[in-house]
């Protein structure tokens, strides 16, 4: 049977707060009027009653009708006033936004207990309880526009006298709910992050839920906001919403326990259709036809379109899913997946990612309980119908071929493409894949993302170079995984088994004296599927080369960043910092923030002990840092060549130095030549050919390759480039750049 409760005509708009959740001393508005400063509201005089009445409009108390010196009551028609209701200004003016019109006035609305601004137009506003609304508004259209008493605007917090079972979790990563967190507003990718990590770390967990209780308190009474120039038509149902600025919500179905964040400069759409509850909207968000999100936070920037479902999930800034559905996962900034049918659940996606169509990277597939995960990397991409198992692991810019992957995966070398060979069952692993044959997409998505990035305020340096810290590190390690590989097979193929030390001298004599003998040979790899049969790694001499190249390459623009910083003057000071830069230990994707370990442990240490003490204190932490940043880019870049080359006084020369740099030129050019092979394929297929008549008719449908922007922006960077390099070589060797 439905609970219908029953009170006085009297009490209609009043008692917001009562009984034991009132604090002693404060009235049911307390908070309300610390929301709302504004103190120019006279009561209603007789005159303006008969107005009022003449047109219309009835009052359970016409002393608690509060206007404004400049309100034109005659602009008030056919409304109902309940509770303290105060009115700003109203002016016989027309608002006019995109096609619509609407004079400045309140009219055929029932209003409960709010505070309306300057020239506010609402129409149709069946009930309008408990809001502070600012100006230049209109409201048209609308079913219900409600504020409770516990209104929590989507953040995790419970307020008094309520349970805990409440208290409003995002089930992220995981879906058995083990690495939950309470959302609030404001909340960074790197909060979700290290808030999913170190679970065995109950005193962490312990201040990270402190920290959210005291940015949003348990109080109740807080009344719902919408902000000036904010425009919301034709929408069912909006309860206990927190609205910015210069937002726009038309045709929404319901829009229950949110915080939906805009500004002038950062204006956030939700269009029609759309249904969102317990969440929080970031920055320049937009959202249309028919998307259903449950418990989620959108970072700034992010679109969900089409039919789109974010349930218990965390989306990164400049992210946009459309038409799919996701589940439980932490995606950092720079995520694209479209498509109807891509499903995404228990994930931990490190940014620059994408979903193809058709892609299932869905758990449960092989486990006994709904705890299976997926930890990918930045620039994960699996490609059109994969199908992959949890738990697994991905290094950065993995790129997955079609297929049902049919066990779980754990790969550690970056850049490589995964293939399921079905007619030889086997896992075929092609590192350095990207700069052997997709060098354009790699190097066209870093500016594309790097473009896209909209944030107003960047709170978190996002690390958008395809080599970076992260990636940079993986490389070393995967050089030496690569010799270990190819020394086992050596010794595999001689029917001889080998320490892993051995087997990783023997593959660097391999290949760096005899490239062309590891084609002789089958290199697997063991570790990298849970399964019994063989993942073989191919193109591995090709994959080694690019490798090295890459860390050189990566030193070089270390060099040069060093140099224009004034670190480094001189060629000795160079060499000496070559001999003596350690290597700062392994790095971390903290919400798309690349960190060193040593400093995330730190911060790990400073929470626990109250030096960092609130949300706002780590943030300021994670700016803080973006400082230190090229300096430990440049020691890890450093360090890492010298471990390469094994580099020591004997033979870190000025000679040594030079090479390095011709080095450095060869492969950019290198990469630009690979750049334009890459797409130059797309002119040259004949299959690419073949729906076109003529070759004039395919250059006017995709452009003219000479005209590629992007190619040309490429080849006017490799003259700076090398022109860089000549006066690097000139400070450094002291050597005259020689005239072309």
């Amino acid at each position: 049977m439905n609970t219908i409760t029953k009170k006085s005509v009297k009490d209609y708009g009043y008692n917001f707060i009562s009984g034991d959740q009132l604090p002693k001393g404060k009235d049911e508005y307390y908070l309300r009027f610390v929301q709302n400063t504004r103190s120019d509201y006279k009561k209603v005089t007789a005159k303006q009653i008969a107005v009022l009445q003449a047109n219309g409009n009835v009052s359970g108390n016409w002393s608690h009708v509060l206007v404004a010196p400049g309100c034109d009551v005659s602009l008030i028609k056919n409304c109902r006033f309940y509770g303290l209701v105060r009115i700003g200004n109203l002016e016989p003016l027309i608002l006019s936004f995109s096609d619509l019109e609407i004079p400045v006035g309140l009219y055929n609305s029932t209003i409960i207990s709010s505070d309306i601004g300057d020239n506010v137009a609402i129409d149709q506003v069946l009930y309008l309880s408990h809001y502070i609304i600012g100006n230049d508004v209109i409201l048209t259209n609308i079913s219900e526009l409600i504020t409770s008493n516990r209104s929590k605007f989507g953040n995790g917090v419970i307020k008094k006298g309520e349970k805990e079972s409440v208290r409003i979790w995002l089930e992220l990563c995981n879906e058995n709910a083990g690495r939950s967190v309470m959302p609030f507003e404001g909340m960074l990718p790197g909060d979700a992050w290290l808030w999913t990590r170190y679970r065995d770390d109950a005193a962490l967990m312990d201040k990270f839920k402190a920290f959210t209780e005291k940015d949003h308190g348990s109080e109740r009474g807080y009344y719902g906001t919408i902000g000036d120039r904010t425009v919301i038509k034709n929408t069912a149902i909006v309860k206990d919403v927190k609205i910015g600025t210069d937002a726009y919500i038309k045709g929404a179905n319901k829009l229950k326990n949110l915080t939906i964040n805009s500004a002038p400069n950062a204006k956030s759409q939700i269009g029609e259709g759309c249904e969102m509850v317990n969440g929080i909207i970031g920055y320049g968000c937009r959202s249309f036809y028919g998307v259903k999100a449950v418990r989620f936070i959108m970072g700034s920037f992010s679109q969900l379109k089409y039919g789109a479902r974010l349930i218990n999930s965390y989306l990164g800034d400049n992210s946009t899913i459309s038409c799919c559905e996701v589940l439980n996962s932490l995606i950092f900034p720079a995520h694209e997946q479209h498509h109807n049918n891509s499903f995404l659940c228990a994930a931990t996606l490190m940014g620059q990612t994408n979903m193809a169509a058709g892609a299932t990277i869905g758990s449960n597939h092989n486990s006994r309980g709904a705890d299976g995960e997926l930890i990918a990397g930045r620039g994960f991409w699996p490609g059109l119908c994969v199908s992959l198992k949890h738990n697994s692991m991905f290094a950065a810019f993995t790129l997955l071929a079609k297929g049902d992957f049919p066990a779980e995966l754990n790969i550690p070398v970056p850049f490589s493409l995964i293939s399921n060979d079905v007619t030889h069952n086997k896992l075929v692993v092609m590192p350095a894949y990207w700069f052997m044959y997709n060098m354009y997409a790699l190097a066209r998505n870093e500016g594309k993302y790097s473009a896209r990035d909209k944030r107003v305020v960047k709170a978190q340096q996002l690390e958008y170079d395809f080599l970076a810290p992260d990636t940079v590190g993986e490389i070393a390690k995967a050089i030496t995984l690569l010799e270990q590989l190819t020394g086992k097979a050596f010794y595999a193929q001689k029917n001889k088994t080998a320490t892993v030390e051995n087997c990783i001298e023997q593959g660097r004599k391999i290949l760096q004296k005899k490239p062309e003998s590891v084609k002789q040979l089958t290199v697997l790899a063991e570790g990298f599927e849970n399964s019994s049969r063989p993942v073989e790694v191919i193109k591995v001499a090709e994959a080694y080369v690019i490798f090295k190249q890459l860390i050189v390459y990566n030193a070089v623009l270390a060099f040069k960043s060093a140099v224009k910083e004034g670190r480094i003057k001189s060629g000795k000071q160079l060499i000496k910092t070559l001999l003596s830069t350690k290597q700062p230990g392994d790095w971390i994707n903290v919400g798309g923030q690349l960190l060193p370990e040593s400093v995330v442990k730190n911060w790990v240490k400073q929470i626990k002990s109250g030096v960092i003490d609130s949300w706002s204190a780590l943030h300021k932490a994670y700016t803080e840092q973006e400082t230190n940043y090229p300096l430990q880019k440049e020691q890890q870049a450093f360090a890492t060549l010298a471990n390469l080359l094994q580099l020591d006084e004997t033979n870190c020369t000025p000679a040594v130095i030079n090479n390095l740099l011709d080095e450095a030129i060869a492969t950019r050019r290198w990469m630009v030549e690979k750049i334009y092979a890459s797409r130059a394929k797309d002119y040259q297929s004949p299959f690419r050919k073949m729906v076109y008549e003529t070759e004039q008719e395919m250059e006017k449908v995709i452009g003219k390759l000479s005209d590629n922007s992007f190619i040309n922006e490429q080849k006017t960077v490799q003259q700076v480039f090398e022109q860089e390099i000549g006066d690097l070589r000139q400070l450094l060797l002291q050597t005259p750049v020689k005239k072309k």
